[in-house]
């Protein structure tokens, strides 16, 4: 019985094991005793889920990173060593003009100077080669600049232009044939296709054009003046009485009751052309175009719009992409290595061309005007219709105009009395109209003209002057940059 009674009486509860010295240690720092009795153990499923997504988006962005420096390094080491020539106190260092239009659809227009500025620019810094940088704020505008520019330039070197005084008497001053052969040492960069267009347009517009200095802001005010819009209506149902010689009735309209000073407008007279004062010889475009400095053929590509919106993740993921093809751009205009560009091919007529598709007609080789072609495809559809929504707004314009301008009038004569809100928010006045409707109407023309050349079913121009002219730079034939 005693030993039954041994065996089932309960043993003694285990004395808990002294704490060691650095858990005793720790807990007089103020660490709450649950903490260090806290054992570890592994995250949930949800924990680990999103501690692998998050590591693994981590980890690749931080590798992207790293590669773009190594790259990055790898051409700044390659070409810093031009940056130690030395060179004349009055020499001019080598320098190019890098030229970025506004990529269609996108209202920053300065997106291709930031991609140069970006990816470029670093191995050109290193090489100590001096930049410019031109962007285009609407469509068109570099095409009318680049033109202008070298209409300038003929002028110079026909003579019609003086070079001023001042400026022959200063120590660093460079004849016109001088600044030409140091722009032949740079080059010009074109960023992306939409550039490439603009930039031929203004190069055959420069060398096929006159000479003569046009304001289209005046020729533009001058065509406005006769369009009747501003005129003012006929409340009699009469026309306007005049003399043999054509000068106004200024007796019967001043008989008239509604007669006012500024009522009468004179008869719209047609501009007359003024004759040019440089001779005809001038304005004939030269039989050979001088060289120009080379291109550097940019690709770039601006990804816009909710659809493209994993195309913009994954570029922002993999940058090291980008910096390789800017590096390597950069790399092969500071090597100066050039070859002549491919013109496009001479495509003989094709019989049965009235039924052939468009995809037909697309297919002819364009040689190197066939640059960043693939670009176009990534325009938003909608811009076909820059068009028909700037003749819808004209046409709205236009609509509402005369509202306006009666409001204007019969407040400028004192007809009747503004009201409560045209004292709070005075209207325009009809000076203030005609600027308005000049400014928009320049607007409207212009962006048409400018789409009408990037369009995607527009080719890039030719002229056949530019064979001999143009020049592309490509890799260097050694492979000294692998």
């Amino acid at each position: 019985m005693s030993s039954l009674n041994d065996s089932a009486a309960p043993k003694p509860p285990l004395e808990p094991k002294p704490p060691s010295g650095v858990r005793t240690a720790l807990r007089y720092t103020g660490i709450p005793a649950s903490w260090l009795d806290k054992r570890p153990k592994l995250p949930s499923r949800n924990w680990l889920i999103f501690l692998s997504v998050t590591s693994t988006i981590t980890g690749y962005y931080i590798y992207d990173r790293r590669q773009c420096k190594r790259i990055r390094q790898h051409y700044v080491d390659l070409v810093k060593d031009q940056s130690e020539e030395l060179v004349g106190t009055l020499d001019w260092p080598r320098k190019v003009t890098v030229y970025g239009s506004k990529w269609p659809g996108d209202e920053d227009y300065d997106q291709a100077i930031k991609y140069f500025r970006k990816y470029v620019k670093p191995i050109l810094v290193a090489a100590a080669v001096d930049f410019e940088m031109v962007s285009g704020k609407r469509h068109g505008d570099l095409a009318e600049r680049i033109a202008d520019e070298i209409r300038q330039r003929r002028r110079l070197e026909l003579g019609i232009d003086p070079i001023p005084e001042m400026a022959q008497a200063l120590p660093t001053y460079k004849s016109p044939q001088e600044v030409a052969k140091h722009k032949l040492e740079g080059g010009i960069v074109i960023v992306g296709r939409p550039t490439l267009k603009e930039f031929m347009v203004g190069l055959k517009r420069g060398w096929t054009e006159g000479l003569d200095k046009v304001d289209h802001e005046e020729l533009l005010a001058r065509e406005l003046e006769s369009d009747g819009h501003f005129d003012e209506p006929d409340e009699t149902g009469e026309e306007p009485q005049m003399f043999s010689d054509s000068k106004p009735n200024l007796l019967n309209a001043q008989n008239s009751p509604v007669f006012s000073p500024l009522q009468y407008r004179p008869p719209p007279t047609p501009p007359i052309p003024s004759k040019s004062a440089i001779p005809d010889k001038f304005h004939e475009p030269p039989a050979t175009i001088p060289p120009v400095p080379p291109l550097l053929l940019l690709t770039f590509t601006n990804h816009i719009g909710l659809s493209q919106i994993p195309l913009m993740i994954w570029e922002w993921f993999n940058q090291r992409h980008k910096v390789r093809s800017g590096a390597e751009a950069g790399y092969r205009l500071v090597m100066k290595h050039t070859r002549a560009i491919i013109p496009p091919s001479e495509q003989p007529e094709v019989m049965f061309a009235d039924i052939t598709t468009p995809e037909d007609n697309g297919a002819t080789d364009q040689g190197d005007l066939d640059f960043d072609r693939d670009a176009e495809s990534w325009f938003k559809s909608s811009l076909s219709k820059i068009p028909s929504d700037i003749d819808k707004a004209r046409g709205k314009y236009y609509a509402e105009l005369p509202a306006r301008l009666a409001t204007a009038r019969e407040l400028a004569r004192g007809t009747r009395e503004p009201t409560k809100e045209e004292i709070n928010n005075p209207p325009p006045t009809e000076v203030e109209l005609a600027a308005e409707r000049m400014k928009k109407e320049l607007r409207w023309r212009r962006d048409v003209a400018g789409w009408e050349i990037i369009k995607p079913s527009q080719k890039v121009v030719w002229d056949e002057r530019f064979r001999d002219a143009l020049r592309v730079f490509i890799d260097d034939p050694d492979n000294s940059s692998s």
